[in-house]
């Protein structure tokens, strides 16, 4: 396999996976909007089967993710290679991380032995605080804005590239400001990091999946 031929292959991996991120992301934006709507209070959690569905789209966006990213190491310049690396390495983080929290809560919150136990809402609710709360904190929070910093210098080129690297320097940015409500509490306020790495990366995404599949053509001609 040539090398022209094989980034032609790289490049067309990324593009569907990339375009799939978008999707299931706007789909998860759909699902948490309809889960918010159906409590009572603000500050109750989402029942089924909106929960449900939104742990199985994150388990599905989480080996998307690091494809992506893998994908923007594979077409970076060599000069900027290793930005690209670096943030292979924060989305495989942030992809173990939130895999690690969101399937033990799929699997065995909802077991007789853990629905027993008196301190399993420290361990498996997303209500503050709780350990899967934290660790989730740590994996979207961080690890996915340090992702999208490092994979800023690694996208080159004009326009599209441009519009990129906004979408990627919002997303983190937003990301890291949902952690001002961490220390008292408030989670209204750090649900801002939502609306980065579900709204704003999701249209990254998209025309990151715009720029691979150009990038594909531009091999077979």
């Amino acid at each position: 396999m040539t090398e022209m031929t094989a980034n032609r292959k790289a490049m067309r991996f990324g593009a569907i996976c990339a375009l799939a991120y978008f999707f299931l992301s706007w789909l998860y934006g759909a699902t948490l909007a309809l889960g918010l709507s159906s409590l009572r209070y603000p500050d109750d959690p989402i029942g089924d089967p909106y929960f449900t569905l939104l742990e199985l789209l994150i388990l599905l966006q989480a080996p998307l993710l690091v494809a992506v990213f893998a994908c923007v190491h594979e077409q970076a310049p060599a000069s900027v290679k290793i930005f690209g690396l670096i943030s292979v390495v924060f989305a495989g983080l942030l992809a173990g991380l939130t895999s690690l929290v969101h399937f033990p809560i799929l699997t065995l919150s909802r077991q007789a032995a853990f629905l027993s136990w008196e301190a399993a809402p420290l361990f498996f609710s997303f209500r503050w605080p709780s350990l899967a709360y934290a660790f989730d904190i740590l994996a979207w929070d961080i690890f996915f804005a340090f992702a999208a910093f490092s994979a800023i210098p690694a996208i080159s080129g004009g326009d599209l590239a441009k519009s990129i690297r906004l979408l990627l320097a919002v997303s983190g940015v937003l990301a890291l400001v949902g952690l001002v409500g961490v220390p008292d509490g408030n989670m209204h306020i750090r649900n801002i990091g939502i609306l980065g790495y579900v709204g704003t990366f999701s249209i990254a995404s998209l025309l990151l999946s715009i720029r691979f599949y150009r990038m594909m053509r531009s091999t077979d001609e």
